[in-house]
């Protein structure tokens, strides 16, 4: 089965420049991702805008260049939603790296995150890819920030 290479220009400068890449200054919110099957490891830090949507995203720790670069674009996405917005988003970025949706116009809505839909050939890659995405969905969850919100406050696999 032939694969795109996700490593394109694109792709890598959010590797080699990451935008959001930084330790935010009183956050909001910060929550921590760990992917135990490779070692990537993120905190990922929002702070709320008055209007209750997302004013600033930011994250730091390390991985490899799938889950830094997916980092980087979602922070990128999700700067002005609102909560219930960026879990919906989050949970679409699931479907897509999982092979799930695979329509282009519902896909459309991640915007330049479909750099990384070809994740779906590379299943040990997913749970790189979904790191910052699955972080920021719980922590907004845990935080009562959506409708539905548990406060567990826990990552999905952190130690």
């Amino acid at each position: 089965m032939a694969t795109t290479d996700i490593y394109n220009a694109e792709f890598m400068d959010h590797v080699a420049h990451p935008d959001y890449k930084y330790q935010m200054d009183d956050p909001t919110y910060t929550h921590e991702g760990v992917n135990p099957s490779c070692g990537d490891e993120l905190n990922f830090s929002v702070r709320m805008a008055d209007d209750g949507t997302i004013d600033e995203a930011a994250f730091t720790g390390h991985g490899c260049a799938i889950s830094q670069a997916s980092a980087d674009i979602m922070s990128d996405l999700m700067v002005g939603k609102t909560p219930e917005e960026a879990v919906r988003l989050c949970k679409l970025f699931g479907q897509m790296v999982r092979g799930e949706e695979t329509d282009d116009d519902v896909l459309e809505q991640l915007e330049d995150a479909t750099v990384l839909k070809d994740i779906a050939h590379m299943p040990a890659r997913v749970k790189c890819a979904e790191l910052a995405w699955r972080t920021l969905e719980e922590m907004l969850e845990a935080h009562g920030t959506t409708a539905g919100g548990s406060g567990t406050g826990q990552a999905s696999g952190e130690a």
